[in-house]
């Protein structure tokens, strides 16, 4: 997929550094696959898969050791979003910051838009 500025997603290095050691674990060429499914306490929710392939209509975002998919659906939610890793007191996890959300619950995985 041919990326624009409506479907930019970008990746932090703080992201792509925590997404490149948990895929030195996995098989080689394994990427880490970012979607948005219906669900969460706000309606819809961030998934994380870790797969083996690329889908055509996917748009591929790569960095130093990490390659980032997200399908063409998903992309209609998260264009415009970062995706980043957080490690403080409550703990680790990724985090996007998405400019289409409208609210969020407060662990950050849903969001409604």
């Amino acid at each position: 997929m041919t990326e624009t500025l409506e479907n930019r997603v970008t990746v932090s290095d703080r992201a792509a550094k925590r997404i490149a050691k948990i895929l030195s674990g996995e098989p080689e060429g394994s990427m880490l696959r970012v979607s948005v499914e219906g669900g969460g306490c706000s309606g819809l929710q961030y998934k994380y898969d870790v797969v083996d392939r690329s889908e055509d209509d996917d748009l591929v975002i790569e960095k130093p050791g990490a390659t980032v998919l997200v399908d063409s659906v998903s992309l209609q939610y998260m264009g415009g979003s970062e995706i980043d890793f957080v490690d403080d007191i409550i703990g680790q996890s990724f985090q996007i910051n998405n400019p289409h959300a409208t609210a969020g619950c407060g662990c950050g995985t849903s969001f409604t838009i």
